[in-house]
């Protein structure tokens, strides 16, 4: 059985060897066997891979994760781009009375009046 800090070494190699992962992006701590995996990765594909990859390591009786997903911004719309984009659509659609229809965009949700 490792100890603690074996353990988290050998986690912390084996993330290594996960191609699309970074390794300043996650912290990994060892107690009595249970790894506790923490940071921001960017995509839900990098948060899946580090778990499995912790749960692949001899003598891992756990792993709890406290990884958090930050989508880069490319890709992502503003309010006002939406809301746009929003009314296009509506007005596009003949069977929609676009003039009486009222739109509130906030966070990117989008409210129908």
């Amino acid at each position: 059985m490792k100890t603690d800090l074996e353990l988290q070494k050998v986690v912390q190699d084996e993330l290594l060897w996960e191609p699309i992962l970074l390794n300043s992006e996650i912290g990994v701590t060892a107690k009595d066997g249970v790894i506790m995996l923490t940071g921001t990765v960017g995509s839900y594909a990098k948060k899946l891979a580090a778990e499995k990859s912790a749960k692949t390591v001899m003598d891992v009786k756990a792993v709890a994760q406290e990884l958090s997903v930050r989508l880069a911004g490319v890709g992502k719309r503003t309010d006002t781009e939406i809301a746009q984009a929003t009314v296009s659509a509506l007005e596009w659609n003949s069977a929609v009375p676009h003039e009486k229809v009222k739109l509130k965009v906030e966070n990117g949700w989008v409210k129908v009046e």
